[in-house]
């Protein structure tokens, strides 16, 4: 999965994804209270955000725009977002940083998502963010627009969780359709999102 001003991610990218999807998420109506430490937040989600982001660097579908501004973490058709190993490694690692009750608050976020998700393939849209030094100025938005001419080119769906009911318009302008809904155990409603099959796969 390739893409025009924007460029994959690699290893050194990571601080700048993470101070990305820090400032992004800190605020967020699922993730903000996900760690309800406010003095701790940020250091406690850049540690999540740096794992996850570390992980799904196996696929070459971390996006990041040439400025630096915003970036996008995709997970490929058949693609999982951690492995068993994986999971186990991160449960330690939110113990050691946030203690048992957020930890298990957070992993039950992710297992509802990941039982919602759907099993037709698809690219899964796991983050977007936009640095908060640049919000309102489109980029996450013109990023997703690009990565999905890409998605359309090779014929697949997309699929995405909107944790902030603010951005299912944005979503929706770019054909995603409201797909299910996942209540957290906080109440928070979240909607998932199907983006159909445009394309016709490129030869």
């Amino acid at each position: 999965m390739t893409t025009g001003t924007a460029r994959v991610a690699g290893p050194a990218d990571v601080d700048r994804i993470v101070e990305i999807l820090t400032g992004a998420f800190f605020h967020d109506p699922l993730w903000g209270p996900a760690f309800p430490d406010v003095e701790r937040r940020a250091e406690q989600a850049a540690g999540l955000w740096r794992f996850y982001v570390t992980c799904v660097q196996r696929y070459p579908c971390t996006f990041l725009t040439t400025g630096g501004e915003a970036t996008a973490v995709w997970i490929p058709p058949g693609g999982v977002e951690l492995t068993h190993d994986e999971e186990a490694d991160l449960e330690r690692l939110l113990l050691a940083t946030t203690g048992r009750e957020t930890t298990d608050g957070i992993l039950e976020i992710m297992a509802r998502f990941d039982a919602a998700r759907p099993r037709e393939p698809h690219y899964y849209l796991g983050l977007i963010g936009t640095h908060d030094a640049h919000r309102g100025r489109g980029h996450g938005m013109r990023l997703l627009a690009e990565n999905l001419a890409v998605v359309d080119a090779q014929g697949a769906a997309a699929y995405l969780e909107s944790s902030n009911p603010a951005n299912d318009a944005r979503y929706a302008r770019h054909g995603f359709l409201p797909h299910a809904t996942i209540t957290a155990a906080s109440g928070h409603v979240i909607t998932t999102m199907w983006r159909p099959i445009r394309g016709i796969p490129s030869r």
